[in-house]
């Protein structure tokens, strides 16, 4: 499939808004002309959308079939989402980096938790590697084959005998792992609700905050220091009210808790932009939301911080952060989308990509879209 398609492009390029052409070969973009080219010309050209919080090969019962994290891939993939970052999956995907076809992916492993402290199936308590804080560090390698460069941590999650979220991992121990991870060159995040586990995380020197809504003002200001990322799920943060709900009966505190965050959480996540905090977009796609819908994420962030900065969130500025920079410079892999209309204009156009280029080749046409 790859090497096939000559394509010639004539747009605007985002960010900057000029008017280029670009030509793309061998599945990568040419700045100078390809002969027989195909002809894409006029529209809006995009860097292919990032889904920096997207969990391929998981539902919400814990790990799936080949087929059905095909078909994940595949619904993110006809969004326009070409680079996922999977911070954490029961079910080996590496399979998919043969595939020309499918999305790339910037794994995490398996979710590290304790037993009974996160949702049943996701962690890597599965096949008997119960991890407590005394494994961290051990559980910290086991994930190494199948990290990407990023580790992820359950950072806090309902304790059942105090009623409420709490940490995990005592800091010091959360501190060793996070140094053990350095040293091996990984970068490590969290999922935190709450506000002490993200306190302690970030102290910790966590490099990545997932969801967040508990950072507070001098987490804020330490992450805006260390340049800690962000990825605030937005679209997932709506399920609060539900999980506030789930628990009242058992745990009024902790229903009382995930109400005061959802609350709180849109004055957090703009004192974060505010003071510098790095914030990106993710869908949290496989748990408990469907795959595919990264644009809705790029309005909820719009809302808070404008147009530019959530379509960077979700593009340029998110590929920068992964270590993918440059999708439309001379010789890079050709990564891209483009739209009938100016996505900084007109949000919605993101929902309708005209055309989806992955590694080179036009596999989605608007009108056209693969079964989600």
């Amino acid at each position: 499939m790859i090497g096939e398609q000559r394509l010639h492009l004539d747009g605007i390029v985002l960010p900057t808004g000029e008017r280029r052409e670009l030509w793309i070969a061998d599945g990568l973009v040419r700045t100078e002309p390809v002969r027989d080219a195909a002809d894409l010309t006029g529209g809006w050209i995009m860097p292919g959308l990032v889904d920096a919080h997207c969990h391929v090969g998981l539902d919400a019962h814990g790990a799936v079939s080949a087929q059905q994290a095909e078909d994940q891939a595949l619904a993110d993939r006809a969004a326009g989402a070409l680079l996922l970052r999977s911070p954490g999956s029961p079910t080996d995907t590496r399979w998919m980096d043969d595939r020309d076809d499918l999305p790339r992916l910037i794994r995490a492993g398996r979710h590290i938790a304790r037993p009974k402290r996160y949702i049943r199936g996701y962690g890597d308590e599965v096949g008997g590697d119960e991890v407590e804080p005394a494994d961290l560090i051990a559980a910290v390698d086991t994930q190494l084959p199948r990290s990407d460069g990023w580790i992820k941590l359950v950072g806090d999650w309902i304790d059942r005998d105090l009623g409420d979220l709490a940490p995990l991992w005592p800091v010091e121990v959360a501190r060793a792992a996070i140094d053990h991870a350095h040293g091996l060159g990984l970068k490590v995040t969290a999922h935190v609700f709450g506000e002490q586990a993200a306190a302690e995380l970030v102290e910790a020197g966590i490099d990545g905050i997932e969801h967040g809504t508990g950072i507070t003002d001098d987490m804020i200001a330490m992450m805006a220091e260390r340049q800690v990322s962000l990825v605030p799920t937005m679209i997932q943060l709506e399920n609060f009210e539900s999980f506030a709900a789930a628990g009242e009966a058992k745990f009024p505190s902790y229903a009382r808790h995930m109400r005061s965050l959802y609350a709180t959480r849109l004055d957090r996540f703009t004192a974060a932009y505010e003071a510098g905090v790095p914030i990106y977009a993710g869908t949290d796609a496989g748990g408990y939301q469907p795959h595919g819908r990264i644009a809705d994420e790029v309005v909820e962030l719009a809302r808070l911080f404008g147009n530019e900065y959530a379509l960077g969130a979700a593009s340029w500025r998110a590929r920068r952060w992964l270590g993918r920079p440059d999708a439309l410079a001379e010789g890079s892999p050709a990564d891209l989308v483009i739209y009938a209309e100016d996505p900084r204009k007109d949000l919605t156009a993101l929902a309708r990509p005209q055309h989806v280029v992955l590694r080179g080749t036009v596999v989605e046409h608007q009108h056209h879209h693969h079964r989600a």
